[in-house]
């Protein structure tokens, strides 16, 4: 994959370096692929080697890369790939065209984790926890019928997400949630642009706020594990 893709760049290292970052979490460049060399970055996009120097580190540190000397920079292993990084979770924002094996080490992630959280929920919800449940699913309905409001419905869907892990009442699983926030909206993303309409999904959440509010464990498990599993159809994970 060459440079010429990419879309023009505007701003210091910082901005470089998500421009790049983004484009390796799309998937331009593979895992093992020799990545542009630093004087071919700065020509391409009419900068400074030293500012190229600087994005590269940002992305080595996210795991992103590895710089050897002799070898030059290559793309690292995607499970070399720092994915909690705050850094990385920013890059992620408002990125919808991500490597479809991310996609998948995402989703796997979420199918193992959001079940156990939704359950979490179920014990440690308070009223104001389940305040913003209803919110965001009330926001999930009233958008969820017009095609022109599907950027509105994502956001309110990625919101009832997060007041769920909100909902555990637990540190962890609260940073947790925020970290995965751009990668949550990403899956919404590409899977609403995959379905004709949102009924389906918009049963399934309900489902789980209804066994979070009745305190029903088990259920909102097994809810949660119902929307996952729509998603995974709606992406074409599975069939």
């Amino acid at each position: 994959m060459t440079l010429d893709t990419l879309p023009p760049h505007t701003g210091g290292a910082e901005h470089l370096a998500r421009l790049l970052a983004q484009a390796l979490l799309a998937g331009r460049w593979q895992p093992g692929d020799a990545f542009p060399r630093e004087l071919d970055i700065a020509r391409h996009f009419a900068v400074s080697r030293n500012q190229v120097r600087n994005a590269l580190a940002t992305l080595t540190s996210a795991g992103l890369l590895e710089r050897t000397a002799g070898r030059g920079t290559l793309v690292r292993e995607m499970g070399d790939w720092h994915l909690l990084d705050p850094l990385m979770s920013k890059w992620m924002t408002g990125l919808v065209n991500i490597d479809p094996q991310l996609v998948r080490a995402i989703y796997a992630f979420r199918y193992s984790a959001e079940p156990m959280v939704a359950g979490l929920a179920a014990q440690a919800a308070l009223p104001e926890d389940l305040e913003r449940l209803e919110t965001a699913f009330a926001g999930m309905e009233k958008t969820a019928a017009s095609t022109d409001l599907r950027g509105e419905h994502a956001e309110y869907d990625v919101a009832f997400h997060d007041a769920t892990y909100r909902a555990t009442h637990n540190l962890v699983w609260r940073q947790m949630g925020h970290l995965l926030r751009p990668s949550i909206m990403a899956l919404v993303w590409g899977s609403q642009d995959r379905t004709g309409t949102l009924d389906d999904s918009l049963s399934r959440h309900r489902q789980v706020l209804e066994a979070i509010r009745n305190r029903d464990i088990s259920a909102a498990e097994s809810a949660a594990h119902e929307v996952l599993r729509r998603t995974a159809i709606d992406l074409g994970i599975v069939s």
